[in-house]
């Protein structure tokens, strides 16, 4: 019998073989995909987000810990597909226009996805107009961005105008990040929740999709 626990564990340490073993082998026991996602993916990027965020970890483990993750994602995907598991919500993720950082972006991405959300990761240098299409045409509630640059920050405003103009601002949460990002140019521009770190992220979404 699979141990979900060992599971958790493996995608904890970043064991990617392993994680891949277990997942075949819940699998072969007939175990459902949400069981196998829930009980032992999920756990064990919850346990990884709640260490990086204490500081008991840091970025070269939880970037291991979401490899293993995805290796496990990666057999258990056509099962979740075959059995219609709906994702927690849908969150487009991208950094504004006119900046190329995106280590702080795929950390976020990676830590949805391990929270259970589908993650539609638009790259770098995304122009507002992006954000409005993957929300029109893949049914986004949450939109993330994020900025590396205090030069770059102004295009989260123009991107929330732009979501205002294009009349999806009512049914869409912003959420903003990055270095020179706080919670007062949160509230200046207008956006819904400010993220310091990749693991206050999935929190935020967590509380943002619920709302």
């Amino acid at each position: 019998m699979v141990d979900f626990q060992e599971l958790a564990d493996s995608v904890y340490g970043g064991k990617k073989d392993k994680v891949e073993e277990l997942v075949k082998a819940a699998i072969g026991e007939g175990h459902s995909a949400k069981e196998i996602l829930e009980e032992g993916l999920i756990q064990g990027m919850n346990r990884i987000g709640i260490d990086f965020k204490n500081n008991r970890v840091y970025v070269p483990e939880v970037l291991i810990a979401a490899r293993a993750m995805k290796a496990g994602m990666t057999i258990l995907r056509p099962r979740i597909v075959e059995e219609k598991v709906e994702p927690k919500g849908r969150v487009a993720i991208g950094t504004v226009k006119g900046d190329l950082h995106d280590i702080g972006k795929n950390l976020v991405g990676m830590m949805l996805e391990g929270a259970g959300y589908e993650v539609i990761d638009l790259g770098v240098d995304v122009a507002p107009e992006k954000f409005i299409q993957a929300n029109k045409e893949k049914g986004v509630g949450l939109i993330g961005m994020s900025s590396l640059l205090t030069t770059t920050m102004l295009a989260m405003r123009d991107a929330l105008q732009a979501f205002e103009q294009a009349g999806i601002r009512e049914n869409v949460k912003v959420m903003v990040g990055g270095a020179p990002v706080t919670q007062k140019w949160c509230d200046e521009i207008g956006a819904d929740g400010y993220a310091p770190d990749a693991a206050s992220a999935v929190e935020l979404a967590e509380s943002l999709i619920c709302a």
